[in-house]
């Protein structure tokens, strides 16, 4: 075979530079915002808007009439969203657009598709949108007007909590449409300082899910440290309690309790020194820790 066969075999077996066949940003938006082009081309289409969007308002404006248009595919209108999401992270170049951003998302936050309003919402929380919490918190107080179920709802309540939440909130842990949802209420008290009365009950009922108490134990030792070390100590007595809990009493004892009075308490260095051979090994390392400081 001569060289001349070999090189010119060489040349068709080089493949197309990835340049050659990369849309433009400004074509990308032409084709995403097509209608009349095939989803599967338009939602690839998306990936690749970044730098029109910023630069050209005509484009970015034709994107969020995408997002808005109800009558567009509900999956060429989340990949809009995650189009227009990329773009903000441009933070200069986007600035002078965020406004119409931001009033596009509050529009389309109480869309009939589920899975958009959650990510519209949730991209509204972490901005800590004003519209997004009281409707957020509408729908805790009003079931018949929630935007995402309850749980949901408190978890992004959380990005940006305010005094007006911790009643909801007390009030999913009173009367929990589920337990998710009381979880999640209990993650978002534990920054309120009000609800130790509460975080003490719980951690003392036998009857609560160990996740529960669990819960309540951290809250406490973050909110009243010193209310916790009194709890500790009875939980750290009770054989039968969880490891976990137990963990956590250990580690409230430690970081907090008082030297001259915990190392005369016989009886409790005397179950931590036990607890050094028995549990899972977090406890052992909560007890060896426990013991290094107090003496033993």
């Amino acid at each position: 075979m001569s060289k001349a066969r070999n090189k010119k075999r060489g040349k068709r077996a080089k493949p197309k530079r990835a340049s050659a066949v990369k849309m433009s940003s400004s074509a990308a938006v032409t084709v995403a915002t097509n209608a009349r082009k095939p989803v599967k081309e338009r939602i690839a289409a998306m990936a690749n808007v970044t730098q029109a969007v910023c630069e050209k308002d005509n484009k970015f404006q034709a994107l969020l009439k995408v997002l808005r248009n109800m009558n567009e595919p509900i999956r060429v209108r989340l990949a809009a969203l995650q189009a227009l999401q990329a773009a903000s992270f441009a933070v200069v170049q986007f600035e002078s657009r965020r406004a119409d951003y931001l009033a596009t998302l509050r529009a389309v936050a109480t869309d009939a598709d589920p899975e958009l309003r959650q990510r519209v919402l949730g991209l509204l929380a972490r901005e800590k949108d004003g519209f997004a919490q009281q409707r957020l918190l509408e729908g805790l107080q009003q079931p018949g007007k929630a935007l995402l179920p309850p749980e949901k709802a408190l978890q992004l309540l959380s990005y940006d909590i305010h005094a007006d939440a911790y009643p909801v909130a007390r009030m999913i842990v009173k009367s929990p449409p589920n337990e998710e949802a009381k979880r999640e209420a209990l993650r978002l008290l534990a920054a309120d300082a009000s609800s130790k009365p509460l975080f003490e009950r719980i951690l003392n009922d036998k009857e609560e899910t160990k996740e529960n108490r669990q819960l309540s134990a951290s809250a406490l030792q973050a909110i009243a440290p010193e209310a916790m070390q009194t709890h500790a100590r009875e939980l750290l007595l009770d054989p039968k309690e969880y490891d976990d809990i137990q963990a956590t009493s250990l580690t409230a004892l430690t970081q907090f309790g008082t030297a001259a009075k915990v190392e005369k308490d016989e009886e409790l260095l005397k179950r931590v020194a036990s607890l050094k051979s028995a549990g899972s090994n977090k406890l052992k390392r909560g007890a060896r820790r426990f013991l290094t400081k107090y003496g033993s």
